[in-house]
């Protein structure tokens, strides 16, 4: 008999145990870093980067898309206990200019593939699209296996254009696109700094196919509405225009804007977005 109940408690435990891997948690994150200009004067990265990367390290991020961070800042951040990151500069492909990169904890996801594309009329190399006048604008990807959970997803960080109203709207067209084309039926991820607000064209379009976390969060979403603070403390941050989209295959547990401040400065003129999920 206690052999028999021994063996029904440790069946139960392992039960358990397997449950609660394949239910555990992903925190994923969108944070436009600001690139490192030493026009910022303060608010400059080498006066800021330690707080950016307390503020990962405290609220325990596994996967986050960044966005402007040159090569030298993404090696900084890089710094931090058990992560790498993917991604290619905007400029070259390579290294040069800023980058959308994806970090992650190198103990949990595996990265089974990787690219990038530009958001242009030739995707396939740098260039800059439609009405852009300013700058190349990239989106990195990646395939990855969850090691905790055994399951595979994919991760798009991106950063649409800032001035041309075309150029945004395109881009939310060759987004969906391409999520079809690379992720097919594969569970999806999407975080960036789009550059508009939640009633623009290019934010329905990505809408027709992935849901905005904010959205369906279990949980009443925390934190301002708005993403951009400007450097400024006393902002209004009443302007959404950092996301992050998910496929139906993900549950949102909980979302929120995070305002982590040091000494009334922000790390970033971006907060950074934050949810807990759970793939089905």
């Amino acid at each position: 008999m206690r052999v028999l109940i021994f063996f029904l408690l440790s069946s139960l435990l392992i039960s358990e145990a397997s449950f609660a891997q394949k239910d555990t948690p992903i925190i994923v994150a969108s944070y436009n870093l600001r690139y490192d200009n030493k026009g910022d004067g303060i608010n400059a990265w080498p006066n800021r980067k330690e707080q950016v990367k307390a503020l990962i390290r405290f609220h325990e991020f596994d996967l986050f898309g960044t966005q402007e961070a040159l090569r030298n800042q993404l090696n900084d951040v890089a710094e931090l206990k058990g992560f790498a990151f993917i991604g290619a500069g905007r400029d070259d492909g390579k290294e040069a200019g800023e980058h959308s990169a994806i970090f992650y904890k190198k103990d949990r996801f595996k990265v089974l593939q990787s690219g990038n594309f530009w958001l242009s009329e030739t995707p396939d190399k740098p260039g800059k699209g439609w009405d852009a006048t300013c700058c190349n604008r990239i989106c990195s990807w990646a395939k990855f296996n969850d090691q905790t959970t055994k399951k595979e997803f994919y991760f798009f960080s991106v950063h649409f254009d800032h001035q041309g109203v075309e150029a945004r709207r395109e881009s939310g067209k060759l987004m969906v696109k391409k999520i079809k084309e690379i992720a097919g039926n594969t569970p999806v991820l999407l975080a960036g700094d789009f550059n508009s607000t939640p009633e623009t064209e290019q934010i329905k379009t990505i809408g027709t196919l992935l849901n905005d976390s904010r959205s369906v969060s279990a949980s009443a979403p925390y934190g301002p509405e708005g993403t951009f603070n400007s450097f400024k403390f006393d902002a209004p941050m009443d302007k959404r225009i950092d996301y992050i989209f998910v496929s139906k295959q993900f549950d949102v547990l909980k979302y929120g804007v995070l305002t982590d401040a040091f000494e009334q400065r922000y790390p970033s003129d971006h907060q950074p977005v934050m949810i807990s999920v759970v793939q089905k």
